[in-house]
């Protein structure tokens, strides 16, 4: 058997990344499934909820920044092994951005709702991803530091649009997909369209995944990046906080709450749907932070699972969303629709064991995807999950 060669720290330090934002979203997705009799209208509505279920969702918000920024890195270090970087780049994300696309509106939307053929499609995460992906194949051509002025601006000044509204159907709809959440209504209500994770934001987010590419180059030194991370990481972080001390723009202002732990909540309650200034600024710093963390050796293996599952993280994805989907057909099967008296928690502490329990039983498939892909590099299929 061929040995296959050891991952330097760099590219472990990605797919543990990955790995632990994998394990967040699937808590969250958890809480989704088996907690729908305790839902909220907002898992962080700082009136409503409790703080643990609070702080679970706050730590589901890391999963799309930090996969969106990881997928631009991704695609830098792709290019590096081949002929023409820029050129066999863009060719990758265009074909891989459509295939995305097309998994979203099949195998993930059916995932998710379980109709055939469906009335409602929800465009979320792996939609925004293709759709990024296609746009970063336009964006690479430009020099570095025009990708990464544009990505900055895109977060930075996006804010700016938050009140602009279209009004004829072509414009809602166009405007629904790049920055406004909302529903899109096709074929006379007989089916509507989810825009969960409007597109602008996130072009802003994949350009400095991709500027960010040469950090994780082999002429860059470990040093040198570790002090790029952490610079980054901590500057952004600081963003944040001055931010929201001021108070003036990048997010909904936030007020005092009745006792400290909910203001601390408040403090801390960014807005997701898209994604603001706010939202990224302390988001995308914990993911360079933990980006630094991950790199000191002795994380290598202790992590090493966090690693596997960042290796194979489409395979996972759907592998998790079946499993719950047919765990939760299956109660209702058995007890029926009465969640809450027969099936689910009555409490948002029983999440966090049920998504340990869940990750066990579903990593030995994942390592055994995650170890064929890398030992058949031949199968350029695999590359796309």
């Amino acid at each position: 058997m061929t040995a296959l060669p050891v991952p330097s720290a760099r590219l472990t330090s990605i797919d543990q990344l990955r790995g632990l934002v994998m394990l967040l979203m699937l808590l969250d997705h958890v809480r989704e499934t088996f907690f729908l009799h305790m839902q909220v209208s907002d898992p962080v509505d700082v009136d409503s909820v409790s703080p643990l279920l609070f702080v679970f969702r706050l730590g589901a918000h890391l999963c799309a920044p930090a996969f969106v920024f990881l997928t631009g890195l991704s695609a830098w270090l792709y290019g590096q092994r081949q002929p023409r970087p820029r050129a066999a780049t863009a060719a990758f994300l265009a074909k891989r951005g459509v295939f995305l696309l097309v998994l979203e509106l099949t195998l993930v939307n059916f995932a998710w709702t379980f109709e055939l053929p469906p009335q409602t499609v929800y465009l979320q995460v792996i939609w925004v991803i293709g759709l990024s992906m296609l746009a970063l194949a336009a964006l690479l051509w430009l020099p570095r530091g025009v990708l990464v002025a544009i990505g900055l601006g895109v977060i930075a000044g996006h804010n700016l649009l938050d009140d602009v509204r279209f009004e004829d159907p072509v414009g809602h709809a166009l405007w629904s997909i790049l920055h406004q959440r909302d529903w899109i209504v096709i074929s006379d209500g007989a089916l509507r369209l989810r825009t969960s994770y409007p597109v602008l934001p996130w072009i802003g987010v994949i350009a400095l995944g991709y500027a960010a590419g040469p950090w994780f180059g082999t002429t860059m030194s470990p040093s040198s990046r570790h002090r790029r991370l952490l610079a980054w990481g901590a500057a952004s972080l600081a963003i944040f906080f001055v931010l929201r001390a001021l108070d003036v723009y990048g997010d909904a202002p936030w007020r005092a709450a009745a006792d400290g732990v909910r203001t601390l909540m408040a403090y801390f309650n960014v807005t997701k749907y898209p994604p603001s200034l706010l939202f990224l600024a302390l988001t995308l710093g914990m993911s360079l932070l933990l980006l630094r963390l991950f790199e000191q050796r002795q994380w290598a293996i202790r992590l090493e699972p966090l690693a596997t599952l960042g290796g194979a993280p489409m395979f996972f994805y759907l592998l998790h969303l079946y499993v719950l989907k047919l765990l939760y057909v299956a109660a209702v099967a058995t007890w029926g629709a009465n969640q809450g008296e027969h099936f689910g928690f009555d409490h948002a502490g029983w999440l966090l064991p049920v998504a340990a329990a869940l990750a066990l039983a579903l990593y030995p498939a994942t390592r055994a995807f995650a170890r064929l892909k890398a030992r058949r590099r031949d199968l350029a299929w695999l590359r796309y999950l």
